[in-house]
């Protein structure tokens, strides 16, 4: 794999509060610091030389994916609400396909958009693109975090960015492993586990448990977007994570597919015992501020502030060298770093299917963060894709002291990219 290692001193801003539930803290508006205003500025004239285009994004609501939304609302900060258009597909997005592939879709109808792009890339992306490319084939269309199969979109999609479900399958169990854990417990749902990514992952992880001499867990918890709906779904983590924890022991590492899980899931390990290396798509504002009751409002867009003001919070509660994140959030990331990377294709600056342009795309919203990444190999015919790749940062652990495992810099064994 290909390290990506870069440094840009850049500084996003979000303005944090809590929501009406009593542990979801969430972003009320976003205000740019001088800095990246001043970097705005000068991309701003960069880009209206290049041309006046306009840029799509379309993410989940801020109850079922925050981070991609605010890492949205970062990126219209920057540069502006008449270059840069929102929308947002339904919470209930596996009943409601037809309306999430209109929402997509209808961005198309302005004439002077260039470039969409979708994340988390739900069902219906595929067909979302398809319909585009007919009507619109000058629109770049890019995927983030697809839900779908990636040899599916990636042959609709001009551009596929996922995490590293292959990589991260091995290195969260190797991860749990040196902290110790003796079990690791998989917490999911029937859609979830029917999507490439994820089944793959899964199988990658039993097999990395093998290695490590560890019992591979999984246990089944509703899906928020079926009649329970979030409250329901949280109110079932919650109780149930202590039944869990004395079933399989407060040595037993947790993991769960989806967003809505997160902060009831941490906020029971909190009080229960267990560890949590890392979300599924992590960020230290996954879950983490409602499960502590954290204000970071006067953190707002400094991630070494949000983290550290987490990582104190975490070892206050005793949580110290139990739980991890990446510094940086994924989806907050994706959502900016891929539309920053299609104005930049889009101005002629950067190469669509270049990793290293991806990367510095990501790093203008992740500053000083580590990103891995690598072409997307399709198990069952060997085929790597050119334009789907796959990311990931470094895991950190917070504690006394804090560190960071499960790094970019350790090789995956090969055996385990063929694993499905």
């Amino acid at each position: 794999m290909k390290n990506l290692k870069r440094i840009l001193g850049l500084t996003l801003a979000m303005v944090m509060m809590f929501s009406m539930t009593a542990f979801a803290a969430s972003v009320e508006s976003i205000e740019l610091d001088e800095e990246t205003t001043e970097a705005a500025e000068e991309a701003a004239e960069a880009t209206d030389a290049a041309g006046d285009y306009h840029i799509g994004i379309v993410t989940g609501s801020v109850s079922q994916s925050e981070d991609d939304r605010r890492g949205a609302e970062a990126f219209q900060a920057m540069y502006g609400e008449d270059r840069v258009t929102l929308a947002i597909y339904p919470d209930n997005f596996t009943e409601e396909l037809e309306t999430t592939i209109q929402t997509i879709v209808n961005l198309s109808d302005d004439p002077d958009m260039k470039a969409i792009i979708v994340n988390q890339a739900v069902p219906g992306t595929t067909e979302a693109f398809r319909q585009i490319k007919e009507r619109r084939p000058d629109i770049l269309c890019i995927a983030g975090e697809s839900h779908e199969d990636l040899p599916e979109i990636g042959s609709a999609a001009d551009l596929v960015c996922n995490n590293d479900f292959v990589a991260r399958g091995y290195l969260i169990i190797r991860t749990a492993h040196e902290l110790g854990c003796d079990t690791f417990v998989h917490i999911s749902f029937p859609r979830h586990l029917s999507y490439e990514t994820m089944s793959r992952r899964v199988a990658i992880m039993k097999a990395a448990c093998e290695e490590f001499g560890m019992e591979f867990v999984m246990e089944t918890a509703p899906d928020p977007t079926t009649d329970v709906g979030v409250p329901g779904a949280q109110a079932y983590i919650l109780e149930h994570v202590p039944e869990w924890v004395e079933k399989y022991g407060t040595n037993s590492a947790y993991f769960c597919t989806n967003d809505a899980h997160t902060e009831p899931l941490l906020k029971q390990l909190l009080e229960y015992g267990g560890y949590f290396i890392e979300a599924d798509l992590p960020s230290p504002l996954m879950g983490y501020p409602g499960a502590l009751g954290l204000d970071l409002t006067e953190e707002a867009g400094d991630f070494e502030k949000i983290l550290a003001k987490v990582e104190s919070a975490i070892v206050e509660k005793g949580g110290a060298g139990k739980f991890g994140t990446w510094a940086y959030s994924y989806g907050y990331t994706v959502s900016a770093g891929l539309a920053q990377h299609a104005m930049n294709v889009l101005d002629g600056v950067s190469e669509l299917e270049n990793i290293d342009d991806i990367a510095k795309a990501y790093q203008v919203f992740s500053p000083n963060a580590a990103w891995n990444g690598s072409n997307y190999t399709n198990a069952d015919t060997g085929v790597k894709l050119d334009n789907v790749f796959l990311v990931y940062q470094d895991t950190y652990i917070m504690g006394d002291p804090g560190k960071y495992m499960g790094s970019t810099e350790i090789e995956v064994p090969e055996k385990y990219f063929t694993i499905k």
